[in-house]
């Protein structure tokens, strides 16, 4: 198991989650690739996206059927700015490089967005630190994990 995997397994069992990591057996750099190996449909895919938000930390949990509207997030964070953050405030802030970061078990805790759409799915998948790892959960465990604010994020770009 990757020491980030590890690092993350601990963390959810802190937590009280329910889910353990597992190993894919192909690279999953898109939620349709995920969802494809997992058999489940890409909005059960809840990715951990890493946002800057006027200079501080933002992650947003959103469906794989759904792209970030960067407007409507900045809107709901009172953010004049919301982008994309780089790869080094992603590692700085998560603990983790982009295509692994989790939803939890970062150096400190950074206010989520979670999206409303991964309510849809009975069971989602979310990264698990490493780009070959994921861990299953439900939305309501996702909330309770990151204390995250529920809201819609974005508009669909894939189906569901």
């Amino acid at each position: 198991m990757h020491p980030n995997v590890a690092k993350l397994a601990r963390a959810l069992a802190d937590a009280g989650a329910n889910g353990t990591p597992i190993e894919l057996t192909d690279p999953a750099p898109t939620a349709v690739t995920a969802a494809e190996q997992l058999g489940c449909p890409v909005g059960a895919i809840a990715n951990s996206l890493v946002f800057n938000a006027d200079g501080k930390p933002l992650l947003v949990l959103t469906s794989g059927a759904h792209r970030v509207d960067t407007a409507r997030v900045a809107a709901l964070v009172g953010a004049e700015k919301v982008r994309r953050a780089d790869p080094d405030f992603v590692k700085e802030h998560s603990g983790y490089p982009i295509g692994g970061v989790p939803p939890v078990g970062h150096p400190s805790p950074i206010p989520t967005l979670v999206d409303t759409w991964l309510d849809r799915h009975d069971q989602v998948w979310a990264a698990a630190g490493h780009a070959h790892w994921v861990f299953p959960s439900t939305f309501a465990e996702l909330v309770r994990l990151t204390g995250g604010t529920v809201a819609e994020v974005g508009a669909e770009v894939a189906a569901d």
